[in-house]
């Protein structure tokens, strides 16, 4: 195995440098949209194949393991958090508005 001390191109490369070197390939040669694209196929012949009932089931378990982790005060928190930012930027676009006209 190299040492830690090798410069890069003297010592083999990492599964992780590996991945994102080849996902850096992807998104120079096809545009950042294509993961998009790719997602939302994906997405969609998962629903084909499973049916919505899918997302809801796997939607129902990752929801009980963050309550058991966090526990249910967690929703309460992060729901306070949300409506704040969105409060925020509704501030700021009525703001934006404002400044354009005058």
């Amino acid at each position: 195995m190299a040492e830690k001390h090798d410069p890069p191109s003297k010592r083999e490369m990492s599964v992780r440098e590996a991945g994102k070197k080849g996902g850096d390939t992807v998104r120079d040669r096809y545009g950042s949209t294509f993961y998009e694209d790719i997602g939302r196929k994906g997405g969609k012949a998962t629903r084909d194949r499973h049916g919505v009932e899918f997302y809801e089931s796997i939607g129902q378990k990752g929801g009980k393991v963050v309550k058991e982790k966090y526990g249910s005060d967690f929703y309460e928190e992060i729901g306070h958090k949300g409506g704040q930012k969105v409060k925020r930027l509704i501030a700021e676009a009525k703001k934006k508005l404002s400044d354009e006209k005058a």
